[in-house]
């Protein structure tokens, strides 16, 4: 088929090998604009563009899709368009272009977990199951029909990071598949549930110091939710860290939660949080520094402070 595709980062490139390992015929491939990024601001080329660039596909990046590429898109007449993480919504206009609709690869079982961030709110929920959607898309936020759905345990050492590499592969094939019905007419559609719906908002830097009021596993799956994206932090003295792994002890502690239980190499890094529950942090990163090991940075480190996150 004819396929108009519209996605950005890493999680929609599966998909893209996956259309073309299968035969589909990519007429162009629409990603964000290129934006600066990093400590140099240096622009960095985004994962489907790089990857569409490297195959030699057209590849369009419009600021506004729904104002800027309606002709473009008509002229280019695909049969299907494809979104995965694309991070613009389509007008009517758009939707109604291609002759068999438009394909979303949603990275949750909706209709639970619509929005842009599905796989982080679902670890911060802590769910033990996620999926895939493929939908086909109309004028709301994750509201369309859905077309297929694949399930996925989530492993406890999944971050948002591994869990989404996860889910795009799976993704991938959903979205083969679901074409495939789609072409040959048998691809069911199933009006989405809205008293079973939720929805959660973007990812924002508020998300990162740590909520040291929460228990010990709400905090655990909080720190993975944000790995690598705004990530976890935790001031400590005059020092705000960033925690990348932390473990639930399972004792327990009068102190009141930020209390440092205890930091040295040999007895680790413990801290008292909601519910009177002990929390080890196990990894974490210093300013300008590398991820490292708790009893490594305690090594060169002494914590003296009584409380931390203050």
């Amino acid at each position: 088929m004819r396929i108009a595709f519209m996605g950005t980062p890493d999680y929609a490139v599966p998909s893209l090998e996956a259309l073309s390992a299968a035969g589909h015929d990519l007429i162009g491939v629409f990603t964000q604009p290129d934006r600066p990024s990093g400590r140099g601001n240096r622009i960095e080329l985004s994962p489907v563009k790089k990857w569409a660039l490297e195959k030699g596909i057209p590849v369009f990046q419009p600021k506004r899709i729904r104002l800027e590429s309606v002709e473009l898109l008509r002229s280019l007449n695909p049969e299907v368009c494809v979104t995965a993480a694309f991070g613009q919504i389509l007008s009517r206009e758009i939707l109604e272009i291609p002759k068999l609709g438009t394909v979303n690869v949603h990275a949750s079982l909706l209709p639970e977990f619509r929005g842009s961030s599905p796989v982080s709110w679902c670890l911060m929920e802590g769910r033990k199951v996620t999926g895939v959607t493929t939908m086909l898309t109309d004028e709301g936020i994750d509201t369309g029909d859905i077309l297929m759905q694949d399930r996925l345990e989530i492993s406890p050492e999944d971050t948002a990071e591994t869990l989404t590499a996860r889910l795009a592969d799976v993704g991938a094939q959903l979205l083969i598949r679901t074409l495939d019905a789609l072409e040959k007419g048998t691809c069911s559609r199933i009006r989405q549930d809205e008293s079973k719906m939720s929805y959660y908002p973007k990812l924002t830097r508020d998300l990162s110091p740590m909520p040291l009021e929460l228990p010990a596993e709400k905090i655990e799956c909080r720190v993975r939710a944000l790995d690598p994206w705004p990530g976890t932090t935790l001031q400590v003295g005059e020092e705000l860290l960033k925690i990348w792994r932390v473990a639930c002890t399972g004792k327990k502690t009068e102190k009141k939660s930020g209390t440092v239980l205890k930091a040295d190499p040999r007895n680790g890094f413990l801290i008292a949080v909601g519910d009177g529950d002990v929390l080890e942090i196990t990894l974490l990163q210093a300013k300008g520094g590398k991820r490292m090991k708790a009893g490594d940075y305690l090594r060169g480190h002494q914590i003296t402070v009584e409380t931390v996150g203050e």
